[in-house]
């Protein structure tokens, strides 16, 4: 910067306030620096220029998977309302490793950014990086809360397991239920909602037993795990089977095809197989899930709007944001898998 105010001839402050709002400087100045600018090739540093910031302009997002379409569609929104809003959304993976996880939460304190996304892995920890995090800048999560009283933006999975556990019950065999790894809180989650729906529907709610494996590779984890339940079919409590999330039908899916099990609704088939998400990809399995859908643009629009609000940066009540918590509710979608 100031090799950059010598070259242009102009005192540091002045290109300074050029580079924080360019109408803040007289036209004049104005074209000699952004002529300099040509000539000279100079770009300021971003992230140096956030350093001496009180506040940056950067906002942080941390996911467990930046290859899952859901988080990609996810991050692709916030990243466009942050910039309309003036902010520079710096997106960072934990790979759904915990200490991934810490080192991204160090980067984005090194970074000086003004707030945070996260989407986490676990549980909260007492004294964690996001927990100490949480308490120098305004954090949102998506997909799953760390803890109860956290600003959240996710779906309502009360309500979109009593849609598909209703539905499933009113038209075949009532489900039995495919967890997912106790990775977040969504795990323990859905796993009591499906209980819930299934005792407020007259059944005797029915949880397969599955590995403990630790792992954010769902389509691995359910077609090993349903590859060895189905080895034993008649020992399954229903030949319906709801999962956590359409990944794991994914793997359900491919088990049931390698054993000769046809999978779809009516007498034809040996299975009816559901899932939950509507992941981008449920459409073009085969045979198409059935499951209930999350609205991932309208998550990522709320978790900035909230987020942006709690930065001072946009009015809470005209943006339909009076809460600190908005669950969303889900639409079921009926394909040929159930």
């Amino acid at each position: 910067m100031e090799d950059f105010s010598e070259f242009v001839g102009l005192s540091r402050p002045t290109v300074s306030k050029y580079f924080n709002d360019p109408s803040s400087v007289r036209k004049k100045t104005r074209d000699a620096i952004e002529e300099a600018l040509k000539k000279s090739g100079f770009k300021p540093n971003l992230f140096a220029v956030n350093l001496n910031r009180r506040r940056s302009n950067i906002i942080g997002i941390i996911i467990p998977n930046a290859l899952d379409p859901f988080y990609m569609a996810l991050t692709r929104r916030i990243e466009t309302i942050a910039a309309e809003a003036g902010f520079l959304a710096f997106m960072l993976s934990s790979d759904g490793r915990l200490e991934a996880e810490d080192a991204a939460v160090s980067t984005l304190q090194s970074m000086n950014v003004a707030g945070a996304i996260i989407a986490p892995i676990g549980t909260m920890r007492r004294n964690s990086p996001l927990h100490v995090l949480a308490r120098d800048i305004p954090l949102v999560y998506v997909d799953a809360p760390p803890e109860e009283e956290a600003s959240f933006v996710g779906s309502d999975n009360r309500q979109s397991f009593g849609l598909i556990v209703d539905y499933l019950c009113r038209s075949g065999e009532p489900p039995c239920f495919f967890g997912m790894p106790e990775v977040n809180r969504n795990a323990a989650q859905r796993r009591q909602v499906y209980v819930e729906a299934m005792e407020t529907a007259n059944f005797s709610p029915a949880v397969l037993t599955v590995s403990n494996d630790l792992t954010w590779d769902f389509e691995r984890f359910a077609f090993e795990e349903a590859s060895r339940l189905f080895e034993n079919l008649n020992e399954l409590p229903t030949r319906t089977i709801v999962c956590a999330n359409d990944r794991l039908a994914f793997g359900v899916i491919a088990a049931a095809w390698q054993k000769g099990l046809k999978v779809g609704h009516g007498a034809a088939n040996d299975l009816r197989v559901a899932g939950h998400d509507d992941h981008p990809l449920s459409q073009y399995a085969c045979p198409p899930i059935t499951t209930v859908a999350q609205n991932y643009n309208e998550i990522g629009r709320l978790a900035i709007g909230l987020l942006l609000k709690k930065l001072g940066e946009v009015d809470g009540a005209e943006q339909g944001l009076g809460r600190d918590q908005i669950l969303l509710k889900s639409d079921l979608m009926l394909r040929a898998s159930a």
